[in-house]
């Protein structure tokens, strides 16, 4: 009886320990919000290392198996601006207005701006897994791209209308992620590109999660989030009073 009894210890502390073994580690958000600031800043320091920008500039991974992109620059040597906030640009040279042959005169994009934008819009969650910090995989939060192909008139992350403030109760820091509004600042939209012209991207914006909802809650539910953004203004022009 004793045999017995030591055999099936013996086997449920086997169990344990190999299940113990196999449990995946989980990433738990750091009560320190510094913590989260840092985790962001070298995440993002690490994907500007690993990605470039293909010839429509779109944000490509480099291949460990293809030397097709050896000789491409990583976004960490496109001369990446970091304001005081955090936000990260990226001017893509030869995809501005002013780049177009003839050249063109770009329109400001300041906060009453309405917008017509080719957009992938991706959101991360900075972690550390074993040392390891990274965005890891990215989520789409919208993406006209390889989506429905056609630009998108002023996306709720970057405006939403008073008429939707007012039916909800909450303020435009509920939906709008205002790194995003911040870094299009820096960039000139055009005029009036039709729809069906093919996307040549301007550029990268980069927020991490302190410059967009941080732990605020907010209408995607996206805390601690990280965003990447990857565009092209095809219209920029003053907002109809219509659409405010």
């Amino acid at each position: 009886m004793k045999k017995i009894f030591l055999y099936i210890l013996a086997g449920s502390l086997c169990f344990a320990a190999c299940k113990k073994d196999d449990e995946v580690e989980t990433f738990v958000e750091p009560e320190d919000i510094n913590v989260r600031n840092s985790y962001d800043e070298q995440a993002i320091q690490k994907f500007m290392d690993n990605n470039y920008l293909d010839s429509q500039g779109n944000i490509k991974a480099f291949s460990s198996t293809d030397a097709a992109d050896d000789n491409e620059k990583k976004l960490s040597q496109l001369d990446p601006k970091t304001l005081p906030s955090g936000v990260i640009y990226i001017k893509r040279i030869g995809a501005q207005p002013e780049d177009s042959n003839p050249p063109v005169t770009g329109v400001t994009i300041e906060d009453s701006t309405q917008i017509k934008t080719m957009i992938r819009a991706n959101y991360y969650l900075a972690t550390n897994t074993d040392g390891n910090i990274s965005l890891g995989n990215g989520e789409p939060l919208l993406n006209t791209i390889n989506g429905s192909g056609s630009p998108v008139t002023d996306p709720t992350f970057y405006y939403v209308k008073k008429i939707v403030r007012t039916a909800s109760g909450k303020d435009s820091n509920y939906y709008e992620i205002k790194g995003l509004k911040e870094g299009l600042k820096y960039f000139k939209g055009f005029e009036n590109l039709t729809s069906g012209n093919p996307y040549n991207l301007q550029g990268v914006i980069i927020v991490p999660s302190k410059a967009a909802f941080a732990r605020n809650a907010n209408y995607y539910n996206l805390q601690n989030a990280t965003f990447v953004f990857n565009f092209q203004i095809y219209k920029a022009n003053v907002r109809p009073s219509a659409d405010q």
